[in-house]
């Protein structure tokens, strides 16, 4: 369930949008290909680490061993 704060937020985000003038942005401009290959390589590290740590994490869990001797009822290949 969305929280009502983030409902309020949504309902105003088109009339904050629409306040907006066309053109109104100073300095906005295409970004420097230097700056770019820096966005992209900084963003490809920060989703490798992610990835990494949820790796780390899944598999530093102990498991559970499975005991082959059980027979379990959905299973009806087992017994």
């Amino acid at each position: 369930m969305i929280p009502p704060g983030n409902i309020l937020l949504l309902l105003l985000l088109p009339v904050a949008t629409a306040q907006i003038t066309p053109g109104s942005c100073s300095g906005c401009g295409p970004l420097p290909v230097p700056l770019l290959a820096g966005l992209v390589v900084a963003d490809a590290v920060v989703s490798l680490l992610i990835v990494v740590t949820v790796f780390v994490c899944a598999s530093s869990r102990d498991r559970a061993t499975q005991e082959d001797g059980k027979v379990y009822i959905n299973m009806p290949g087992r017994g």
